[in-house]
Formats: structure tokens, C-alpha cells, sequence
């Protein structure tokens, strides 16, 4: 009997603002991670270490919190910094980001190379406070993609009131946590009953 696989990654909602990331590359994917970083969290530290840049690149950056260097790799470039992203077209500079960051304890993306990643970058939909992030643990980015867009759609727009009126709400029950919590999944069980053909 086939074992099916499962998704064993951990989803975690970062305060990029709180956080420093480093992009080491200024090409195409460099440009797609920025792009994705700074449409999820626009408040984002960002530091790009790259020979070159594209100019595309160049006004993304433009548009954000980022620092861009003018430079080769080198692992200090490292220090100070969080979350790492490795974006180069040499398979060997790559390769040394992640073992750099395995020695020092930084969480590394190295890009379309799921073994050298701690953390995929999956899909997200975001509408006003709700976000949702898809992942496919690193198999198909195209599904991804295509979730994403279906639940762009089926999220409602409104979604947002909702969860500030819910907030508010939460905010005037009286009683401990669980009573709190119990009133709370009466009052949307609506939002996930499923209904009758």
C-alpha cells in the first residue's frame, strides 16, 4: 500500500518590518522575490547584494525599504540579517549561501532548490486584515499560483469588515476564554456551513 506524502511544513506570518532580510542576486528571481516581498509585506527591510541589477529591479527597490549593494558575495554580508534568499545563476555561489547560513543559524531560501531551503515562499491572498498563504511544500509553484487566484476570487471583498466588526465584537463578551471562544464559533459557524444542494 502507497504511503500518501504530506505537507509537514509549519506556516508562519512574519513582521518583515521587525525582521531583516537579504537577497543575494540582482537578476530576474532576485526581482521575482523582491516583488513578492514587498506586495505581502511593503514594510519590509530589505538588503539586495548583487554585481549588477536589473532596471526593473532597480525602481522595485525604489518603491521599498531596500538597500542594494554594489558587490560579490561574501558571507559577511550575512550579519545582521534574518532571513536569507539566494537568487544568483551560479549553482556554486548558491551553494555556499546556504552552507554559510547553516553554519550561522540563518534560515535560507536558496531558489528553485527545495533540499538547500528552510522556507518556501508560497502563494498568498491577502484581503485588507485576512491572509491566506498556500504552499504545495515546494512542488508545484504553479498550483500555487492557481489557488491563489481561485481564492482571490471566492474570498469576498467584505471579508475585511467582517473581521474588524468580529474584532470589536470579541472585544464586549463577558466571561472567560472559553465562553469567549464559544460564543465566537456560534456567531460564524455561518461563514463555514455548508449548504444543501
Amino acid at each position: 500500500m502507497e504511503t500518501q506524502e504530506r505537507n509537514n511544513l509549519y506556516p508562519l506570518f512574519l513582521k518583515l518590518k521587525n525582521l531583516q532580510v537579504l537577497i543575494v542576486g540582482g537578476g530576474f528571481v532576485a526581482e521575482e522575490k523582491l516583488m513578492f516581498l514587498l506586495k505581502s509585506s511593503p514594510d519590509a527591510n530589505i538588503t539586495m547584494v548583487s554585481p549588477k541589477y536589473r532596471d526593473a529591479t532597480i525602481k522595485i527597490a525604489n518603491s521599498g525599504n531596500v538597500k542594494r549593494i554594489i558587490d560579490t558575495y561574501n558571507k559577511t554580508y550575512l550579519q545582521g540579517n534574518h532571513l536569507v534568499i539566494a537568487t544568483t545563476n551560479s549553482p556554486e555561489v548558491n551553494k555556499e549561501v546556504y552552507a554559510d547560513c547553516r553554519a550561522e543559524n540563518k534560515l535560507v531560501n536558496v531558489a528553485d532548490n527545495p533540499p538547500y531551503c528552510d522556507f518556501y515562499m508560497g502563494g498568498i491572498v491577502t484581503k485588507g486584515n485576512v491572509k491566506v498563504a498556500i504552499s504545495t511544500n515546494g512542488k508545484s509553484p504553479t498550483t500555487a499560483k492557481r489557488l491563489r487566484q481561485f481564492f482571490e476570487d471566492v474570498i469576498p471583498e467584505n471579508i475585511d469588515d467582517l473581521v474588524k466588526n468580529l474584532n470589536h465584537y470579541r472585544k464586549t463578551i463577558k466571561g472567560n476564554f472559553e465562553q469567549k471562544v464559544e460564543q465566537l464559533n456560534e456567531f460564524t459557524k455561518s461563514l463555514v456551513e455548508k449548504t444543501e444542494s
